[in-house]
């Protein structure tokens, strides 16, 4: 993953950083999303630090959950956006169900898109899944991202399926390694 000095830096996507994952009792609630957040919040900063481009996309739906109405779907106090971030909402799991996000990705040129969030299981996967059938290039942030408990089963084994499933249509790497490779990255 080394980056040249003519390239650009890449953008970083914060998916989903909403309450409404951290709330108990929630349908879509993430119970060992520490870790997870404290690596996105680490990424943030070195994105801030830099003055590289940070995007933040946002749920929402006309439901009893994601419901634009409430105040769950506030971002996580850490991760809410600075002037300047760009901000995104999405009705539908993938961000491009939100128009001007499609408009603000056919308009770029083709650059790395750094995926971190709340929702490997939805948000993360539909948004790899279909900017992969768009051409764009997407890596994903392994101990950057977190998923809602399965109904059934071993929690670990349902997220490493969804990682193997997204590995198929973008690239995976710790943050560690992003982080080492930051300092070669140049505006």
């Amino acid at each position: 993953m080394p980056a040249f000095i003519h390239d650009d830096p890449p953008i970083l996507i914060c998916a989903d950083l909403q309450v409404e994952y951290l709330t108990p009792g929630r349908r879509h609630v993430i119970l060992d999303g520490d870790a997870a957040i404290m690596s996105c919040l680490e990424l943030l900063a070195l994105w801030r630090s830099n003055l590289w481009p940070v995007m933040h996309l946002k749920r929402i739906a006309q439901a009893a959950w994601f419901n634009p109405a409430s105040r769950l779907t506030d971002w996580i106090a850490e991760a809410r956006p600075r002037p300047g971030e760009m901000t995104f909402e999405h009705p539908l799991p993938s961000a491009y169900s939100s128009s001007r996000f499609v408009d603000y990705m056919s308009n770029i040129r083709s650059t790395r898109c750094i995926l971190v969030g709340l929702s490997l299981d939805e948000t993360i996967l539909a948004t790899a899944v279909e900017g992969f059938h768009r051409s764009h290039r997407y890596e994903v942030i392994d101990d950057a991202v977190a998923c809602r408990q399965p109904v059934t089963g071993d929690a670990a084994a349902y997220r490493l399926a969804v990682v193997n499933v997204i590995a198929n249509f973008a690239t995976i790497h710790p943050s560690a390694e992003l982080i080492r490779t930051s300092g070669a990255i140049a505006v």
